[in-house]
């Protein structure tokens, strides 16, 4: 049991810029108030000294262990480049926890993350949501299979002409996309009618076994969907894809949403913005600006903000969420984006994302303002465990 005394709390809820203490019961947050000492007496006091005291950072998209640090190839498993549509593939099966990123990343203040497959395939497979310690992905899984990774643009066309196969164009990726859409919601409705006449003591045979369309048509039951998108006609495309399944998704990437912000706000799609640290790398990052948070959160658009680890090193995550607020968004606002609403659009925010009674004691103590370059995390807690402290 731990009793953090004196934490100028942004819980991300309804204590905001406020000293008040953090009681800690096992994994679990259990009071957050003005609290007596002498009222806990087996708690382990801790005196954050009016430093900002924050829950941990969520990071709503990377691929963290699926491409270990300082290894190359074998590290290496984040993208399946021998066919566009694997919807069977699982980030948990590659997960490498002993990647030196975790430790340096939790130091961070980072205690959450979605991650998953890259974006070389059309449909390249299941996103986890897991904690940033533990020895094995056992430890660490929040959600097993959390969402379904899709792709548009240039990384599926660029991976596949390159082959020599399809899709090569934007046209025959979304059409691959559909396709397999199709197919697996084809598989489901059989799978359906089967166990509805097996229910009803009816002789019917059980459709053939297909792994690809079993895990793909888990979409049509509320999984998610995250399309990678970066231009605005490919956003487009993305939205299109949702509405005419009638599917749950996000829009991942999104360079290009902040030209087509009414358009976004009309259709209702969250979206998880980045990475915007670093160089316009290629021509779909053309329009990439740090003003888009401003301009988001001006339209009412629900979204959050990734680093793609390890495109952006998850360490570098507040550097790259000030650069946001020096631009011009409401530095709540911009904490709330790799925090509650990070959790929200990842559908974990039972858990994490705030400091709340009830919730995972993820909790971060900060030596200063947690946007200035100079700080560090004087202590990080994952799941009531003191993981790091300077």
């Amino acid at each position: 049991m731990y009793l953090i005394k004196n934490a100028n709390l942004i819980s991300m809820v309804d204590i905001n810029y406020e000293i008040v203490d953090i009681l800690v019961d096992g994994s679990i947050i259990k009071k957050v108030g003005k609290l007596k000492a002498s009222d806990y007496p087996k708690a382990k006091v801790i005196d954050a000294k009016e430093n900002y005291v924050t829950p941990g950072i969520v990071d709503p998209h990377c691929h963290i262990g699926m491409y270990e640090e300082a290894i190359g190839f074998e590290g290496a498993d984040g993208n399946e480049m021998t066919s566009p549509i694997t919807p069977e593939l699982r980030a948990i099966d590659a997960i490498k926890p002993q990647d030196v990123a975790f430790k340096e990343t939790r130091e961070h203040g980072v205690t959450t993350v979605a991650t998953g497959p890259g974006s070389a395939n059309c449909i390249g497979g299941t996103f986890t949501v897991i904690k940033t310690y533990g020895k094995t992905i056992d430890d660490m899984i929040v959600v097993e299979e959390s969402s379904m990774k899709m792709a548009l643009g240039e990384n599926p066309k660029r991976v596949y002409s390159s082959k020599q196969q399809s899709p090569s164009t934007r046209m025959a990726t979304a059409a691959a996309i559909r396709e397999a859409l199709s197919k697996a919601r084809d598989y489901k409705e059989k799978l359906d009618k089967y166990e509805e006449n097996k229910n009803a003591n009816k002789d019917v045979k059980k459709p053939e076994y297909n792994i690809k369309w079993a895990s793909l048509a888990r979409v049509f039951d509320g999984l998610q969907v995250k399309i990678h998108a970066h231009q605005q006609d490919d956003i487009v495309t993305a939205i299109r894809i949702i509405e005419e399944f009638g599917l749950e998704g996000t829009i991942e990437h999104a360079t290009e949403a902040h030209l087509i912000a009414d358009y976004i706000k009309k259709h209702n799609i969250p979206l998880i913005i980045g990475p915007t640290l670093g160089s316009k790398s290629k021509y779909e990052l053309r329009n990439k600006t740090f003003e888009s948070g401003k301009i988001l959160n001006k339209a009412g658009i629900k979204f959050a903000i990734m680093t793609d680890h390890p495109v952006i090193h998850l360490s570098n995550s507040l550097t790259q969420l000030g650069i946001f607020v020096r631009e011009g968004l409401d530095e709540l606002e911009a904490f709330k984006s790799v925090t509650i609403n990070a959790a929200k659009i990842n559908k974990v925010a039972n858990r994490v994302g705030s400091i709340e009674e009830g919730k995972d004691a993820d909790i971060v103590i900060w030596d200063g303002h947690p946007l200035h370059y100079l700080t560090k995390t004087e202590k990080v807690f994952i799941n009531g465990e003191l993981v790091h402290s300077k």
